[in-house]
């Protein structure tokens, strides 16, 4: 017997959905919402890996003021386009490349946005630089070096990372030193925190996480290969709570939410 459309259409959004990580900022344990008490509107926001931390905690000072629950999806920036797109719900897309946001507004799924901050790509060696690499991008064609790169179909920095080094010719030469590509910041992370690379091209501000800061040293690039790239908040027109995504929005551009950016490396 064959299933309907409609069943087919929730288990594609199943299987998709269920290849991102879910973060909650709410209580779900046992007893944590009494019977009595009515039950909060919940936000649900698709960011990008890089951006997590700044997010999570403007979206518990967002939960305390408006009364609210804030999940996230996250994960890379096309797979996260990917997972609205199929599933049409949710409230805020935060990609770590405005590329990628700019194509849904053309679309009509982003309906407003704000700029909170800047993403800039940036050479990343293990602590205290053992090997002695330089800033030179011809590092990444060495076949002495470990090298592991951003995935260009999944996220953000994968899609800087192709910009970058087809600028200077060398794209195809570096996919071809790459001991593996990986999906999003977060893995390129992983690859140096490990010892598996020498050194990776990823965004500057994940060098800002406290797992990342002991263990990872940066090596910045000039500003004509790696560009600062705005960051854009999008509110998405499936939202069933404009009104709290939109004081989410404001927040994040506000002093106080620009201060918790500027933390995590993503302003000057």
């Amino acid at each position: 017997m064959l299933r309907s459309g409609k069943t087919i259409v929730y288990l594609c959004i199943v299987i998709i959905l269920s290849a991102f990580l879910f973060v909650s900022c709410k209580d779900n344990s046992p007893g944590a919402r009494p019977d009595n008490v009515k039950e909060r509107p919940e936000i649900l926001i698709y960011c990008g890996m890089t951006m997590v931390s700044p997010m999570m905690e403007i979206a518990k000072i967002i939960e305390k003021e408006q009364q609210c629950s804030i999940e996230f999806i996250y994960g890379g920036s096309l797979h996260l386009k990917n997972a609205i797109n199929a599933g049409k719900q949710g409230d805020i897309y935060f990609p770590g490349s405005e590329s990628f946001l700019l194509s849904m507004e053309k679309e009509g799924k982003v309906i407003e946005t704000v700029h909170v901050g800047y993403n800039q790509a940036a050479i990343m060696i293990q602590h205290g630089n053992p090997k002695h690499i330089t800033n030179d991008l011809m590092n990444f064609v060495n076949p002495d070096y470990a090298v592991v790169i951003g995935a260009e179909q999944s996220g953000s920095i994968g899609r800087e990372t192709k910009k970058i080094f087809t600028q200077v010719g060398i794209y195809e030469q570096v996919l071809s030193n790459a001991l593996y590509l990986t999906t999003d910041s977060k893995g390129l992370s992983r690859a140096i925190r490990n010892q598996e690379a020498d050194l990776v091209l990823n965004w500057k501000a994940t060098a800002f996480l406290p797992e990342n800061r002991a263990l990872i040293d940066v090596l910045p690039l000039d500003a004509g290969l790696a560009p600062r790239r705005p960051l854009i908040l999008g509110l998405l027109n499936y939202s069933q709570h404009k009104t709290i995504a939109r004081r989410f929005l404001e927040f994040a551009q506000s002093a106080q939410g620009q201060e918790i950016f500027r933390r995590y490396g993503f302003l000057d």
